[in-house]
């Protein structure tokens, strides 16, 4: 297919298998450190109705946070963190919480022991006993951030929902002013928008006036999104090259091994399903959403709070969300 060699390196660089002590040793490296009431705060069941209750916004959760870590502690956190993203993944993520809060506390002005911008405020839980052959999963999560893994018989099943934001996402002073982050999300997106032309854009913009948020939220279970937008199968192969780039900015994120069963995913529901719908300003400054989407998976953009500098994005496996459809499998044969 015309598209089949625009992700060929992906797929020929990804498809290797992932030896399962990697993943569980390194969670148990991290769990068997702690001291026992710190363990216990981040320990739930599988099948606890925690896992699902994840969120991106400034608010008190369950888990154990960085305050509840020693610097040991703390790496082994950031080195397991490492294992189950890829390094795209790893510097956006770890960029929220180690450099950005503090940025956003220095924009807002707030004190430097302001608890609501506190960058040690992520939290870590995790689901089920870290082993190789059981299925458990874990979190790690705060304000902007949230990152959900399923893992199951030395693979990782889930990695969605995520989601990624930055505020500010174009530092506007201070000692990191012009510094972004998520600005491949933006900037591709644009890119993606003008190479349209007319006929294309009426197609794929649905409003004039950006959505004010990710339409899916921290809903347990996403939803496929009306209108649709321009299809994949309808842009010029340039135009689809660099829809590709934009895709990956997000599939990428993941370890390799999952980012290529994720691709693998998208495949088999066939990339010409997927499209690309606009909401809001053609130029960057103003108020702009974006979604991509398709039989199995959605991408959402939202970049409107604080005078549109303030990007939210987040990723749905509307198939496997919490590794819905291999829990549905395991369930099937434990019974």
């Amino acid at each position: 297919m015309r598209y089949k060699f625009l992700f060929l390196l992906v797929l020929l660089f990804t498809t290797q298998a992932f030896a399962d002590d990697k993943f569980v040793s390194g969670a148990k490296k991290f769990l068997s450190s702690l001291d026992p009431n710190v363990r216990e705060k981040c320990m739930f069941g599988y099948d606890d109705n925690e896992r699902y209750n994840w969120n991106f916004v400034p608010m008190a959760r369950k888990g154990a946070t960085f305050h509840d870590l020693n610097d040991q502690q703390k790496k082994d956190l950031l080195d397991l963190l490492n294992l189950f993203l890829s390094e795209q993944g790893y510097k956006k993520a770890t960029t929220v919480f180690l450099t950005w809060e503090a940025i956003l506390r220095e924009v807002e002005s707030r004190q430097e022991g302001d608890e609501y911008r506190d960058p040690k405020k992520y939290y870590v839980s995790f689901f089920g006993e870290p082993a190789d052959k059981s299925l458990w999963g874990w979190r790690l999560e705060g304000h902007h951030l949230s990152m959900n893994f399923t893992y199951f018989n030395g693979v990782v099943e889930s990695a969605t929902p995520s989601f990624i934001g930055a505020n500010p996402a174009v530092v506007p002073s201070g000692s990191h002013k012009g510094e972004r982050n998520l600005k491949d999300e933006t900037d591709l997106a644009f890119e993606l928008l003008h190479s349209l032309k007319a006929d294309q854009m009426k197609t794929a913009i649905f409003s004039d006036k950006a959505l004010p948020e990710i339409v899916n939220g921290n809903k347990r279970e996403a939803q496929l999104l009306e209108p649709n937008g321009i299809s994949y199968k309808e842009l010029t192969p340039d135009q689809q090259k660099i829809f590709i780039r934009l895709l990956n900015v997000y599939v990428l994120n993941y370890q390799l091994g999952f980012s290529s069963k994720l691709w693998e995913k998208i495949q088999k529901a066939g990339v010409d399903n997927l499209s690309f719908a606009w909401a809001g300003s053609t130029e960057p400054g103003t108020g702009t959403y974006y979604r991509i989407q398709g039989p199995m998976l959605l991408i959402e953009y939202d970049n409107t709070q604080t005078n549109a500098n303030h990007v939210h994005t987040a990723v749905r496996d509307l198939t496997n969300d919490f590794a819905g459809d291999i829990l549905k499998q395991h369930y099937k044969q434990e019974h």
